[in-house]
């Protein structure tokens, strides 16, 4: 992503072994910029289908940074909802009595059967606020993005979009005390890969 301070390395991964019915997910996603991992997490969770298009998935987070890290049980739904709109959404328990959510959509613009553009939007929100990690109570960030994407092979689809992040509440006012921007736009270039 080509960012407004350091450029960052942005990954988010999931995989699954099992069938329709059950499956185990791995889950992980992080950016990295100016040479530091600046956030990562990882999730293990189960899935039971519980309808034709919604899966319920319950399981373990774990935050790798930023520090300090945290542990959080997940509870979620995931699957399509009407009008085809690809919905993830986690609530989390924490051991330190925290609880927060996220929300992912995402949608498909099909141009021709190769060439699609995907809206996309990401929302997280906490509890309560914890100030060591730089986070505030509320809906903490919001992050839009729109990415145009070239199926080489349904398997292998380079990308390029926009990305506007924006910080709320609490989480801005820590970000601004940190010297840091409340909200960026970034032009991303990248590879949607599956097999």
């Amino acid at each position: 992503r080509a960012a407004d301070g350091p450029d960052p390395w942005v990954w988010d991964a999931d995989a699954w072994i099992g069938k329709d019915l059950n499956k185990r997910w791995l889950k992980t996603e992080g950016e990295h910029a100016d040479g530091a991992t600046e956030t990562a997490y990882g999730e293990v969770l189960y899935s039971r289908a519980i309808s034709p298009y919604w899966d319920l998935q319950a399981g373990w987070r774990h935050d790798l940074r930023p520090q300090p890290d945290r542990d959080w049980f997940a509870l979620g739904f995931k699957g399509l909802a009407p009008y085809w709109f690809e919905v993830d959404a986690t609530f989390y328990a924490g051991g330190n009595g925290g609880v927060a959510g996220r929300l992912d959509a995402e949608y498909e613009l099909l141009f021709t059967q190769r060439l699609i553009l995907a809206p996309e939007l990401e929302v997280n929100f906490y509890g309560k606020d914890d100030a060591s990690r730089g986070i505030g109570s509320g809906v903490s960030d919001l992050e839009l993005g729109l990415r145009l994407r070239y199926e080489i092979r349904r398997e292998i689809a380079p990308y390029v979009g926009i990305n506007w992040e924006k910080k709320f509440g609490g989480t801005a006012d820590f970000a601004r005390e940190d010297g840091e921007p409340t909200d960026d736009l970034q032009f991303v270039v990248g590879i949607r890969a599956w097999f």
